[in-house]
């Protein structure tokens, strides 16, 4: 059975270790704060004293981290993560970093470990997925490695989608998040409308179901506007601003819908609602004058 390091136990990476370990890996885990990890450690994760020391017998490294930043931090910087990578590793990235920077990173770990390889991963499905295994991974990498890391994978999902070469998992994802991303804009201005209409807001997710406009968005963080519900988190407001940049970065000409939706993200973040729910859209939305603000930017 492989061996699995695993760096990024936050939001999705804690569930996902904790499926893992039901299903009987080995998993070095690292954790800059061992109060964080002591749910991991209690299920079985072995915590490591360094990400360096996590991986160093590990046969596949997987890593789940917020942006490109923060993978190339942990692979060149300090930690030096590549530098100890076994031989024979596999690295699978469940984060969204686009397919640029995938490809490039990459090459960097070849040069340090010849025969290490790379799977790129992100994944769609949300804390609910991870926690059920039902997550959808998108997959970019060579066909061998893929196949290497399906039994995994396939604890952590319901659908294992090997899209092309390395980087078009991100690629996907980038496509996936730019719908979600736009949609839940969209949502957020529907609701504010219907609330200037003299609508009960909450009533229209389901009148608006099975329909056209229905979409799991609408019925999930739509839901959870219409009611002002924050907790428990599903996704930054924050993290489709730093996905649609990925996009507007990745795509040869800015697409005109995700130029618009970035300047809206953006502007929310400005706001100082980044690192808040989704949720906080529709109150951003609803500000008198946001949208001449989101004009300026």
């Amino acid at each position: 059975m492989s061996r699995i390091a695993f760096l990024g136990t936050g939001l999705m990476g804690a569930p996902m270790v904790l499926r893992l370990l039901a299903a009987g890996y080995d998993v070095q885990i690292w954790n800059r704060s061992a109060e964080k990890a002591a749910r991991l450690v209690d299920a079985g994760a072995k915590l490591a004293s360094s990400p360096a020391q996590a991986v160093t017998d590990a046969d596949i490294v997987c890593l789940c981290l917020t942006d490109g930043k923060a993978v190339e931090a942990l692979l060149f910087g300090p930690a030096a993560v590549a530098a100890a990578l076994a031989q024979h590793a596999i690295i699978v990235d469940f984060s969204t970093i686009g397919p640029v920077p995938t490809r490039a990173l990459a090459e960097r770990v070849s040069t340090i470990v010849p025969d290490a390889r790379w799977v790129d991963a992100p994944v769609t499905g949300g804390v609910k997925g991870a926690e059920s295994g039902e997550l959808v991974i998108l997959a970019g990498g060579a066909k061998d490695d893929i196949a290497t890391v399906t039994p995994v994978l396939a604890h952590l999902s319901k659908r294992l989608c090997h899209l092309g070469p390395l980087g078009a998992g991100q690629a996907a994802k980038l496509c996936n998040q730019l719908i979600v991303a736009v949609n839940v804009i969209a949502i957020a201005e529907a609701l504010a409308l219907a609330r200037a209409n003299g609508l009960d807001i909450a009533a229209l997710p389901e009148a608006l179901a099975e329909g056209w406009a229905d979409s799991l968005p609408l019925q999930i963080i739509g839901r959870r506007m219409a009611t002002d519900t924050f907790e428990p988190p599903i996704v930054a407001v924050g993290t489709f601003g730093k996905d649609l940049a990925l996009v507007l970065e990745t795509a040869s000409e800015h697409p005109a819908l995700a130029g618009r939706a970035a300047a809206v993200y953006r502007a929310a973040a400005q706001a100082g609602i980044g690192s808040a729910d989704t949720t906080a859209l529709l109150a951003f939305i609803e500000t008198p004058g946001r949208a001449s603000d989101i004009d300026t930017i």
